[in-house]
């Protein structure tokens, strides 16, 4: 049983725990990032929540159906959980202010830097964003993260450079920027709480 008021860690998904692909729309393009299963399997270990939330505008722009999207990510689950790794909530957000779709073509609290994936998942495992930890590769990642008070680790993976370049053209940068996955999870199991 999940501990009320305790920490967690939301991972995106593309260029954090899978290689990053623009507009990912195949199960053959899933590839698992080197160990990003065994960090994921680490965080189980330690008792911590792991929740996965990630924009999937291929819905909107009618690159991809909702079951479709689902589908991507239960592969994505399945690959981790074959390798020890467990995901305890995967949040999507299906939308896109210019979206080719009607339906999914709007402004929501869901499309990071939008907090509302990370306020769902907390309220559901009982976790308190501001003990938490954010890991992902790019800006919206990390603003997502400042907007709850959450750390945050930007990934050099996938987006990671370029948005670690506009964050220092910013003068804001996030607590760690880390070159994988298992070396923001060490970080954060080693210093950070």
């Amino acid at each position: 049983m999940l501990i009320p008021g305790r920490a967690g860690v939301f991972l995106d998904r593309d260029g954090t725990i899978i290689r990053y692909v623009e507009h990912l729309t195949r199960t053959e393009q899933v590839r698992l990032l080197p160990r990003a299963a065994a960090a994921i399997a680490r965080l189980n270990r330690a008792g911590c929540p792991v929740v996965v939330v990630t924009n999937q505008s291929v819905v909107a722009r009618g690159l991809l159906t909702e079951r479709e999207v689902r589908g991507i990510n239960d592969l994505v689950v399945r690959r981790l959980a074959r390798r020890g790794a467990r995901v305890d909530v995967l949040e999507y957000c299906p939308h896109h202010p210019q979206g080719a779709v009607p339906r999914y073509r709007l402004v929501c609290d869901c499309r990071k830097p939008a907090p509302g994936m990370l306020l769902r998942a907390a309220k559901q495992l009982g976790i308190d964003l501001q003990r938490s930890l954010v890991v992902g590769d790019n800006v919206s990642d990390v603003e997502m993260a400042w907007a709850v008070g959450a750390r945050v680790a930007l990934l050099q993976s996938g987006l990671g450079r370029e948005s670690l370049r506009a964050l220092r053209e910013a003068g804001r940068l996030p607590d760690l920027a880390a070159s994988s996955l298992w070396e923001a999870v060490d970080w954060w199991l080693t210093q950070a709480q």
